[in-house]
């Protein structure tokens, strides 16, 4: 999928051109020559394959959302990394430089973002932040009109209802800042060991719906493991009811987009005078080629794939939202806010025509009660999911963690808010239904992430 993919096979070619000539016996198949041809045909639980998603991707969306996401509004993501761990206190706290995070100046963010960081369009900027600064003073200004109060209250309530599958930072916290996404890119800090095994352990664990006597496949804090374990891991996973197991996958999308994030841009030589950041192929088949990860590897792709799939079905059933007049990428600069909606349009109809679409129908159907229960289980997991990337060591890594975690509930959010966008009215405050402006810059960076 576009830079991600086009670096590997950039330099599996490069690896192949440097080996002996046409003429020469050549040595047996390396990684490097095997790593993409196990990455292809139809994904679990989807009617989609690898080659259409490619094709889809590389060709007709990766260059304009790279583009929006360079924009002001979406570069700007408000994040409290100084939030305690809620479930341990023995954080060991990276110390290495490329782990910290450099926030904005006051300044250096658009004072239309400053202004009110969540809301849609000038007018309702400028009426909901004397709103808030009420609030915080334990009261609604009753100067607003009475529409006006009603909107915020249903706001209000509507941020912290069951809808939610994250438990956001709170943004009006001394602690949140601003930080420049591209000035803070998600790449390889040094971050590992023990302490960063322990924050996915914790995850897979105990919040992907598995049983702690099944053991995960080259899961580095568990003993003893073989292809015993890993065949009883994956009866068990595909025995899962349908909502479960998506879950699961999800999880491991995640963290295999991680992971080749980190293989991408992965510090290849540090001086005195510049570090060097570039691709570490080796790095990446150890985490994906399908020899040295006994058959692995190919699994957290295909994942990874299954996630790019749901985040992408998400933002083509969220199209009317977006295409209201009273929504606007408010920054304060009438001009590149009206171009950047229009490329944010053209973007989501674009995926909007995407022919394989996932079907998430067959999530909670059945029995009403049942899947009523299952669905709140299945948010319960993930906002606990949410809370562990406050215990990450590493501040960048806990920034890409949170924005990544909170786009993936942002599109849970959106799939299960069907109707709830069908009946937004057409002009005026959606009481029903409505994303913030950190639900809006997380959604689309963590798609980013993907493509």
């Amino acid at each position: 999928m576009g830079r991600r993919w086009g670096f590997l096979i950039g330099l599996v070619g490069a690896v192949w051109l440097l080996g002996p000539s046409h003429g020469e016996q050549r040595p047996p198949e390396t990684a490097a020559q095997r790593c993409f041809c196990q990455v292809s045909g139809y994904l679990d639980d989807c009617t989609c394959d690898v080659e259409t998603i490619d094709r889809f991707n590389n060709y007709r969306l990766f260059p304009r959302l790279q583009k929006l996401l360079e924009s002001d509004y979406f570069r700007y993501y408000k994040v409290n990394l100084k939030r305690p761990c809620p479930f341990w206190n023995d954080i060991s706290q990276c110390g290495r430089r490329d782990c910290a995070v450099k926030p904005c100046q006051s300044d250096e963010v658009p004072d239309g973002i400053k202004s009110a960081s969540y809301k849609y369009s000038e007018v309702a900027n400028n009426l909901i932040e004397e709103c808030e600064q009420a609030e915080r003073l334990g009261a609604v200004d009753e100067s607003l009109s009475e529409e006006t109060q009603k909107a915020v209250l249903q706001w209000t309530k509507h941020d912290d209802s069951s809808d939610n599958f994250c438990e956001a930072d709170d943004i009006q916290s001394p602690d949140a800042e601003y930080v420049d996404l591209l000035l803070n890119p998600e790449r390889y800090t040094g971050y590992k060991g023990p302490d960063a095994w322990k924050i996915w352990n914790v995850i897979y664990e105990e919040n992907c719906f598995k049983p702690q006597t099944i053991k995960r496949p080259l899961n580095p804090l568990a003993s003893g493991q073989g292809k015993s374990e890993e065949n009883t891991f994956y009866s068990w996973l595909e025995g899962l009811c349908v909502e479960k197991r998506a879950f699961y996958r999800l999880i491991s999308g995640l963290h295999a987009s991680i992971n080749v994030h980190l293989s991408a841009r992965y510090l290849l030589q540090e001086t005195w005078l510049e570090k060097k950041w570039g691709h570490n192929i080796t790095e990446f088949q150890q985490r994906f080629d399908g020899i040295l990860t006994e058959g692995e590897g190919p699994r957290r792709l295909k994942n990874l794939y299954f996630l790019y799939l749901i985040e992408l079905r998400a933002l083509s059933k969220v199209v009317p939202f977006f295409e209201r007049p009273d929504f606007q990428l408010f920054t304060g600069n009438k001009v590149h806010d009206a171009e950047n909606k229009m490329l944010l349009l053209e973007i989501l109809h674009e995926i909007k025509s995407f022919p394989l679409h996932f079907d998430e129908n067959s999530f909670f159907a059945g029995d009403k009660k049942e899947a009523n229960k299952l669905k709140e289980d299945f948010r319960l997991h993930f906002r606990n999911i949410s809370r562990i990337m406050d215990c990450v060591g590493c501040f960048k890594c806990r920034l890409w963690g949170k924005l990544q975690i909170q786009g993936l509930g942002t599109a849970l959010k959106i799939l299960f808010s069907e109707k709830l966008i069908a009946n937004m009215p057409e002009s005026g405050p959606s009481y029903e239904f409505h994303l913030t402006r950190q639900e809006i810059v997380s959604l689309f960076n963590a798609f980013g992430r993907l493509v």
